[in-house]
């Protein structure tokens, strides 16, 4: 059993409870004044037109997804442009007070074309912000470190548009009955459970690509 693993199920167990009882699917005070007509992101690695797609419904406060991070990055390496890897928001509002920023602040950093370099940072410096009252001056911290523009950065962070992006692959991930994070989807179809290592994910990952030749 490799560190990975254990590591893994050691989150996924104590935070099995919370998580997986949280049905998320009363509309949040956030939500409320969303746009209908947003349209879901599109942050994805690898071949875009790929016929294989990996996507990860994910919070940035969420431990699990932290714990998952450096997994998705080696099946992200591995696998090249033959998968396309897709990450979408879904910020668990009730258990996590600053997932919904956190999401913002990447949808911020990907106005200027640096979405995955942010959502890196906000897992590897996760027990940084996650606690804190406000962590807006972490994130502008994080901006800098990527040389964003920080004034538009600001702006984009408190962008109703944001908010309308973030809230309309929310409710794709409830569509598609998931209520806890990282959810995976593997070309539309949600995975009852997670694979907890890189050979699990390798396993559904040739199959579909044997499938789809």
């Amino acid at each position: 059993m490799n560190k990975q693993f254990i590591a893994i199920l050691i989150v996924i167990v104590g935070g099995l409870f919370a998580v997986l009882t949280l049905t998320n699917k009363d509309k949040p005070a956030d939500q409320q004044s969303g746009s209908s007509s947003a349209q879901p992101t599109a942050h994805i690695r690898g071949k875009v037109d790929s016929k294989v797609n990996l996507t990860e419904y994910g919070d940035f406060e969420c431990p699990a997804c932290k714990a998952y991070f450096p997994l998705v990055d080696q099946i992200v390496e591995e696998y090249g442009d033959r998968v396309a890897f897709q990450f979408r928001h879904f910020p668990l509002t009730q258990i996590h007070a600053n997932a919904l920023i956190a999401s913002r602040a990447a949808e911020a950093a990907g106005k200027q074309n640096k979405f995955f370099e942010f959502h890196d940072i906000l897992y590897q410096q996760q027990d940084n912000w996650k606690t804190v009252s406000d962590p807006t001056s972490f994130f502008e911290g994080y901006a800098t470190q990527l040389s964003l523009n920080i004034e538009q950065f600001k702006a984009d962070l408190r962008s109703s548009e944001a908010s309308d992006s973030i809230n309309a692959d929310r409710k794709v991930a409830q569509d598609l009955g998931s209520s806890s994070t990282p959810t995976f989807v593997l070309n539309g179809k949600r995975l009852e459970t997670n694979p907890a290592d890189l050979e699990g994910f390798k396993k559904l990952l040739d199959e579909a690509l044997a499938q789809n030749q």
